[in-house]
């Protein structure tokens, strides 16, 4: 069964080379565009590139405002510190998520509140949270959620659209509302993913979108906020070191953030951003054939949930059990063929193994099961 895995994936991208498990494409006008930075010298945190990308971003996103910053996690804690999540607070979050979900937490002074998630998402469930907090909160009288046990605030929400497919978006946020929870979507991973029609990234207060080499699109290291012109201008304040505009005199008026984008880097996204929506369509034709092939065997792909159109940023399988799951890592990864498990639950790691959580039986279920394949923009004309 194996064999004719690691045989179909090298069909797809016509080598017997190593594949990895998602390389970035520049076939473009990268080097156009980065080289037309070089000569104008405006290399670092100034220059029309970066405008010109956040422009797009927002655009292509249907967002009022993009803010762009030097990477996802830069992003997420200026989202949490705008929300604002102070020292003390706890944030509910998925264990199942990349570990800068819950450090950009900890850089606020905060800490995780760890909920399931559903299988059919692989993101936060609306169904667990609910119940966590029926059984745990309460709402005080000044309107915050407030564990029962030590009063401690519950600011915000921070879901994360795992592998590009949308959490259930539509019943989160009436959780959400009904607690007053502010939501921070982590689209890190979901650009070009929408939920009934919207774009990811748009629904919570602010989103998050990653631009790391890794990403659909590359901007090398980047991240942008997804908000609204408010908040925009603020958080756009707070990653430029709070710098107050003069012609020449420094001054700054609170602590900022030097998390600027380098126009270096927004020229080569401008360059990416060109060749989006080929890049989804390609990786949605991969995705097809992913799921054609798996028919009939003991491998479940992982498609989209219902009344979304997802990325497919990794085309994962759910396994049989762990033992399943290990033998196909061992026997893609010997033939050269990239293959990686899902993340180790947050809640196995020592710097939050003491973290508020609820039942995650579904998170504990797809840490032991899932494998994502290699997933890169299909060659040109495959």
């Amino acid at each position: 069964m194996f064999e004719s895995l690691i045989r179909f994936v090298r069909e797809q991208y016509s080598t017997n080379d190593f594949i990895p498990l998602h390389a970035p494409v520049f076939r473009g006008r990268e080097r156009e565009l980065v080289l037309h930075t070089i000569d104008s010298t405006f290399v670092s945190s100034v220059g029309a590139y970066v405008d010109r990308f956040e422009e797009g971003i927002a655009a292509f996103t249907a967002s009022p405002r993009g803010v762009a910053v030097m990477n996802g996690t830069a992003a997420l804690h200026i989202a949490l510190k705008l929300a604002p999540v102070v020292p003390g607070d706890l944030v509910v979050t998925q264990s199942l998520t990349f570990v800068a979900t819950c450090n950009a937490i900890a850089y606020c002074g905060a800490e995780p509140l760890f909920v399931d998630v559903d299988r059919h998402t692989l993101g936060l469930s609306p169904t667990a949270l609910e119940a966590w907090l029926s059984e745990h909160a309460l709402i005080d009288d000044h309107g915050d959620c407030r564990t029962r046990v030590g009063h401690r605030r519950i600011r915000a929400c921070l879901p994360m659209h795992t592998f590009g497919h949308p959490v259930e978006l539509d019943t989160l946020m009436a959780v959400c509302e009904r607690w007053n929870l502010v939501l921070i979507e982590d689209a890190a991973e979901s650009l070009g993913s929408y939920y009934k029609g919207r774009h990811t990234g748009t629904f919570g207060r602010t989103g998050v979108l990653s631009f790391n080499g890794n990403k659909i699109l590359t901007t090398g290291g980047g991240g942008m906020l997804l908000t609204d012109d408010v908040t925009g201008k603020r958080a756009k304040h707070l990653t430029t070191t709070a710098k107050i505009p003069h012609p020449y005199e420094f001054v700054h008026d609170e602590v900022g953030y030097n998390y600027r984008l380098p126009n270096l880097n927004a020229a080569l996204g401008c360059a990416q951003l060109e060749q989006l929506p080929a890049f989804l369509a390609s990786k949605r034709t991969l995705a097809s054939r992913y799921i054609e092939f798996f028919k009939g065997s003991p491998l479940q792909p992982i498609v989209e949930p219902n009344y979304c159109s997802s990325n497919y940023w990794l085309n994962g399988v759910i396994c049989e059990d762990g033992v399943q799951r290990d033998a196909l890592l061992k026997s893609t990864n010997d033939a050269g063929v990239m293959t990686r498990p899902i993340w180790t639950l947050m809640t196995r790691l020592p710097l939050y193994a003491n973290a508020l959580r609820g039942p995650l039986d579904n998170a504990h279920w797809l840490e032991a099961r899932v494998v994502n394949l290699p997933s890169s923009v299909l060659p040109a004309g495959a």
